[in-house]
């Protein structure tokens, strides 16, 4: 069974106000990624030294005694996951949702999501928020995506991820989803990290996934199911820059993401006003998010190395045979091989 989910309209019956509102959708996106977190941190430092100083105070007060809620179940907002930019950000690329399985909500979920891309427009925008309508096609589930934890130190930007069921993603804020009495708890991981940008290339399909097996123990300790997801389409909305592996370049990169957390890629997309300018705006090219078939894991609380290699094993068999049976029907050259790194 595959159900395609996010029917949008064709770009010859689009008025000109939709075009527009796609566009900005997909900009506040991008824009709101970048400077959102460093634009707010830096506001609450200036605010400090003017007449309005009360108000950076009052803040970091309440981020304080507010600092475990992003690990402690967060703060989802249903109005945040439906508003109506969603929608023209989903119509702008567009971002297309596949069902192929049923997942029954009477047990747990572990989603790896591939690739992780440059900025993972899909994948926030199909588990994130409803712009696809996830809550309809996988009725019962509670999507959580998860994210980089030093993201939520930012002022502010912590607010808007944690209203779109953005979680850090570490030990306890994920141990803390999956052992909720209520089932159908579905944590979506990016498997590759910020190491993955770096071979976010147009055309390329290399995941970081060799040596990731920290979501194969997550899902044996609380005996959820793994389900790989494969975003097609996810890799070509920038162009970037890589390096060989052995360049110097490479290792800064390595090194900064070591340090900081976030890989520093050096990417482009178009102008606002031009396709044929440089620019932060995404390439309008179709992504398509292939959502495989349950693999059932029993609960070990303290699972072997053998049984995580095995599981993992089993993972990365599924993960290549749903990127095999989907990619031509998502214009994957039929000659084109996943690359596991």
């Amino acid at each position: 069974m595959a159900v395609s989910v996010g029917l949008q309209p064709s770009a010859a019956v689009k008025t000109l106000r939709k075009q527009w509102l796609e566009v900005l959708g997909a900009y506040q996106y991008v824009l709101t990624f970048l400077f959102m977190g460093p634009f707010f941190s830096l506001l609450l430092f200036f605010l400090l030294f003017t007449s309005l100083w009360l108000f950076s105070v009052l803040y970091l007060v309440w981020l304080y005694l507010d600092w475990d809620t992003p690990s402690q179940g967060g703060r989802r907002s249903q109005w945040m996951r439906k508003l109506m930019m969603w929608k023209h950000l989903r119509d702008y690329y567009p971002v297309k949702l596949v069902k192929t399985r049923e997942l029954p909500p009477d047990r747990n979920y572990v989603l790896g999501a591939h690739p992780h891309g440059i900025m993972c427009p899909g994948i926030f925008c199909n588990f994130s928020t409803e712009g696809n309508d996830f809550s309809q096609h996988f009725p019962g589930l509670q999507p959580w995506l998860t994210a980089l934890a030093n993201l939520f130190y930012f002022p502010v930007y912590r607010e808007y991820l944690m209203s779109n069921g953005v979680r850090p993603v570490s030990r306890q804020s994920l141990d803390f989803i999956l052992s909720q009495p209520q089932l159908g708890q579905t944590v979506v991981i990016m498997v590759g990290g910020a190491h993955e940008a770096l071979y976010a290339i147009p055309g390329e399909h290399c995941l970081m996934l060799r040596k990731r097996k920290g979501f194969v123990r997550l899902a044996l300790r609380h005996g959820a199911s793994l389900v790989p997801v494969y975003s097609f389409g996810e890799n070509d909305v920038f162009r970037s820059k890589a390096f060989a592996t052995d360049s110097w370049q490479h290792w800064c990169q390595v090194s900064f993401k070591k340090l900081m957390g976030f890989s520093p890629c050096i990417f482009w997309g178009r102008s606002l006003f031009s396709a044929s300018s440089w620019g932060l705006l995404p390439f309008a090219m179709p992504i398509t998010s292939v959502v495989g078939r349950p693999i059932p894991l029993p609960q070990c609380l303290y699972p072997t190395e053998e049984e995580v290699d095995h599981y993992h094993m089993l993972y990365m068999e599924a993960l290549e045979e749903l990127f095999e049976e989907h990619k031509e029907s998502c214009g994957v050259p039929a000659s084109t091989r996943l690359t596991f790194i």
